[in-house]
This record gives structure tokens, sequence and C-alpha cells, in this order.
């Protein structure tokens, strides 16, 4: 994020600041608001999805786009040697500051550590940003596995998002999705982030079906499982070499 506005919001909630909340929408969906204390819940308050991949960590562990850290401190406070990086400055500064002990600011690809967990979290296939750039960042993540190693990331088929709700009831026509989109594939969207009046220069982030995920990681050498569905659309998947 060029501005870091993410960052800024997560400070101002850390340093006592708290006023107002993130507002965030795509190029195919309404403003919606991202409510700060979200960003610093308990594991009680994560969704099953998440709290599933928090129980499945083994070994050292590289938590990838950690945000204000809720993770990698779960994970540290259970035992476990985390390394977790952002590309958000601000986010870095949070995380350090509410104690995670292990936190660079850093995107994946810049990565070069060896882990026998890498989780991804909160629409992880977020940051491969498109559909062509999926398989160098899963070639990577292969990269940072140790022997008997683990990549636990999830995401969400945003088909719904583009049809009635009884239309979804009838097969999916992918090429039509992509249609809709432009011709990009139907889970490519700009996203856009606001706060306090503030807007952050507009990124392209990915939401991937699961069965493309798992044709992705084929190509590369990755075994790819889904472990469990959430409640809306959205999945976890366990990539293994």
């Amino acid at each position: 994020m060029n501005k870091d506005i993410f960052g800024k919001a997560l400070l101002d909630y850390q340093n006592g600041n708290y006023s107002e909340d993130i507002v965030t929408w795509t190029n195919i969906s309404d403003k919606d608001v991202l409510p700060l204390p979200y960003l610093f819940r308990s594991y009680s308050e994560m969704p099953q999805l998440e709290q599933r991949a928090l129980s499945l960590c083994k070994g050292k562990i590289l938590d990838v786009g950690c945000g204000a850290g809720s993770h990698a401190l779960w994970l540290q406070n259970n035992g476990f040697k985390v390394k977790a990086i952002d590309s958000s400055k601000g986010a870095v500064e949070v995380a350090k500051k509410r104690g995670v002990l292990e936190v660079e600011l850093r995107s994946l690809l810049e990565e070069t550590g060896s882990f026998d967990t890498v989780l991804l979290l909160m629409n992880g296939t977020g940051i491969f940003q498109t559909l062509s750039q999926v398989s160098k960042h899963l070639i990577h993540l292969k990269s940072l596995l140790r022997p008997n190693g683990q990549i636990l990331i999830d995401s969400s088929d945003i088909s719904y998002m583009y049809f009635s709700e009884d239309e979804l009831e009838t097969e999916i026509d992918v090429e039509r999705l992509n249609a809709l989109n432009h011709g990009n594939y139907y889970g490519e969207l700009d996203y856009y982030l606001s706060y306090e009046g503030e807007e952050e220069t507009p990124m392209t982030w990915l939401y991937l079906d699961f069965e493309t995920l798992s044709m992705a990681c084929q190509a590369v050498g990755l075994e790819c499982k889904k472990l469990r569905d959430g409640t809306h659309y959205d999945y976890l998947a366990q990539l293994l070499l």
C-alpha cells in the first residue's frame, strides 16, 4: 500500500485514538465497513476457519500479512516460534507493540526463510493479485517449506456476487463470469480502502475458487486439500509438497 492508510488506522486504534472504521469497496461491490476492533480480535472472536487453521499449525511458522498480529500472538502464546511479515509499516509497528517477538516489514516474495507452516489468512490468496501471478507465488511458497511442511490458506469463490440467488441454483458459466469482469478472471477485483476521508491507492486483490487453486497447485507440484468450507462461500485449504 503506497500511503499505508491501513497501517495508520491500526496505529490509531492501538494508541487509543479510535474514532472511526476503515471503509472498503471493490469494482463490483458497494462500500462496506471494516471495524478496527475486528482486526485486534482474540481467538474466541475469530471465525471457525481461522481457528481451524491455527489448530493445525506446527513447527516454525511464517504468518504472511500479519496485520495487527492477532494470529501470530495466539500462536506465540501457545508455544510456537512465529515470524510475522507484512508490507504495511504501520501494521508491523502495531504487531511489535502488541508483543509479537519476530516481525518484519517485507512482502511474501522477499521472504527467504525456511518454515514448517506458512499461514495466509483473511483471504490469503489476495496477495497473489491476479490469476497470472498465482504460479509465481506458489513456487515461492513451495521454496519456503521444510520437508513435510504445509501452507494453510483461505479464500472465497465470489461467483455469488455476480448473480441472484435463483441464478446461483443453476450451473455457473465461468466464461460468462469473466466477461462480466471485463474479460479478467472473475475473482480479480480492484480493491479500494479509505480512512478518515483519505483514500488508499487502489490495488488488485484476488479471490480464488478452490478448483482453480487446486489446478494451479498441481501445475507447480503441490498437493491441494480442502480442509473445511466456511459459512459464506469461503474455504480453508492445505497445500503440501
